[in-house]
């Protein structure tokens, strides 16, 4: 029987593969895969749970990534997939594969990270487990929130006219990443302090890779307007990747314009620099870890006064498709060129 490479169906695509026959039977579970997270009524507020893999060669490289910085990432990411459904992050347990070559040391600094990011967010470490590893270092993180139901936001409700609206900037994650990987290259592992020198004036880039924050101040200032968002997720595979989401969850197409796209100004020069479309990598640089959501339009007038929040387009007819709007008014169809677990 012929055999199908992992590789073809991408991250989502086999997740998609995997669950498809999947059918809850708990009446406790109320949104199983499919969103940022899973959703389970006990009674009261809803439980959201999420997880997130980290695995050394893959998703990090400890040539530059430090321990610390590391380990307040590994928590990062999955608390903005509890804001990423309008929820309030409480817990986290943490998975750890552990190699010979990692001393008691190196595992404490690790956990600084970790312990820093919870003291941030209010969010309480209750557990987890530890196992040796053969192939480098893997870092599990199971994050649990809670939220009432009318205030939980999935992927699946927006609808036609509604604004698409991101935080931040978009693209600067990838480009930190691209300075720190060329200037490995370039040392090959030699320090000489010539590094310094190459970072200086782009501390911000490598700050947005290498320890990124999740957006609690964007779900507090929505709520603080009273804007309900009808659906959302977080930036972590680009912005093209997760609005075609959005509009498959929620059976709709978009239009995104390319100059509304919210660039930073040293994001820009750096990637003139290395010869890299800014665009390309607002769309589909990923690790962003901002948040994209759509709202009604009537919220127009309580979005304009909110720092930090940008309007990039709407959500059109299925039929229309999901489209970028250049400059001179082109239309391009968007595609997901962002993160793909799997490679060829």
């Amino acid at each position: 029987m012929a055999q199908t490479e992992i590789n073809t169906l991408g991250e989502f695509g086999l997740i998609r593969h995997l669950t498809e026959q999947i059918t809850p039977q708990q009446p406790t579970t109320v949104k199983g895969v499919g969103d940022d997270a899973a959703v389970m009524n006990y009674g009261g507020k809803r439980t959201l749970v999420t997880t997130d893999l980290l695995l050394e060669g893959v998703h990090f490289n400890l040539e530059y990534v430090p321990l610390k910085h590391l380990g307040y990432k590994a928590v990062v990411v999955n608390l903005s997939d509890i804001y990423a459904m309008n929820g309030t992050p409480t817990q986290i347990v943490v998975g750890l594969g552990i190699s010979a070559r990692f001393p008691v040391e190196a595992i404490d600094e690790l956990y600084s990270g970790i312990r820093l990011a919870c003291e941030k967010y209010g969010v309480d470490l209750v557990g987890g487990d530890t196992s040796a590893s053969m192939t480098g270092l893997t870092i599990s993180i199971t994050c649990i929130g809670t939220a009432e139901e009318k205030d939980i936001v999935y992927r699946s409700g927006a609808k036609k006219n509604d604004l698409i609206c991101v935080s931040g900037n978009l693209g600067t994650a990838y480009l930190g990443l691209q300075l720190l990987e060329r200037e490995r290259i370039a040392l090959q592992g030699q320090k000489t302090g010539d590094e310094i020198d190459a970072f200086k004036g782009r501390e911000y880039l490598l700050q947005r890779q290498l320890k990124p924050e999740a957006r609690k101040d964007i779900i507090a200032a929505l709520r603080e307007a009273h804007i309900h968002p009808t659906a959302m997720m977080d930036v972590s595979d680009g912005l093209s990747s997760e609005l075609l989401h959005i509009c498959h969850e929620s059976q709709c197409g978009c239009a995104v314009y390319e100059d509304k796209l919210p660039i930073n100004y040293e994001a820009a020069k750096v990637a003139e620099e290395m010869n890299l479309n800014i665009v390309t990598c607002a769309l589909n640089g990923g690790e962003d870890y901002e948040l994209l959501f759509t709202c009604d339009i009537k919220d127009y007038e309580k979005l304009i006064p909110i720092e930090d929040i940008y309007i990039v387009g709407h959500i059109t007819d299925a039929a229309d498709g999901s489209i970028l709007i250049g400059r001179n008014g082109e239309q391009l169809p968007l595609k997901a060129q962002g993160w793909n677990a799997f490679w060829e």
